[in-house]
């Protein structure tokens, strides 16, 4: 049953998150905070030889709707390809949960911004940065200032 303004999903994700927690063997990891509304996500990838996320978790500090996005994003990025990752969009994850408020469609925005850093960060480490040229100045910071701004 619906809570309020959300759905049933975002209550589920929300209640019983999905793949939270620490990943010491993470290849990848996104770090991502709004200071206005305090959310801050922490999100990690295990990313194989043939660029296939194989794993992902998150640790967020935040309302419902950033945990749920958190959640969500993870399940949606298991088993994809880096390139088929990036095309995971705040609306998708929002349209996942069967919807979010108008009011926390940043959390979804968050919840794709540390998927990106995270990608960022695999591919920092890998020397393989060139090899996405629409990432070439992602910056966790501007994310930020573009949600407080």
């Amino acid at each position: 049953m619906p809570q309020g303004p959300y759905s049933e999903k975002v209550m589920e994700h929300f209640l019983h998150p999905h793949n939270v927690g620490d990943m010491p063997d993470a290849n990848g990891t996104g770090h991502i905070g709004n200071p206005t509304c305090g959310d801050i996500m922490e999100l990690y990838i295990k990313v194989d030889e043939k660029d296939i996320i194989t794993d992902a978790k998150f640790k967020t500090f935040g309302c419902g709707a950033a945990i749920a996005t958190s959640s969500m994003v993870t399940e949606l990025v298991k088993g994809k390809s880096i390139k088929d990752a990036l095309e995971v969009s705040n609306r998708a994850v929002a349209e996942a949960l069967g919807g979010l408020p108008k009011i926390k469609m940043h959390c979804s925005v968050l919840a794709e911004q540390a998927l990106r850093a995270a990608i960022v960060d695999f591919l920092k480490k890998k020397n393989r940065l060139n090899e996405f040229p629409q990432l070439k100045n992602f910056k966790p910071e501007d994310v930020e200032r573009e949600h407080n701004g």
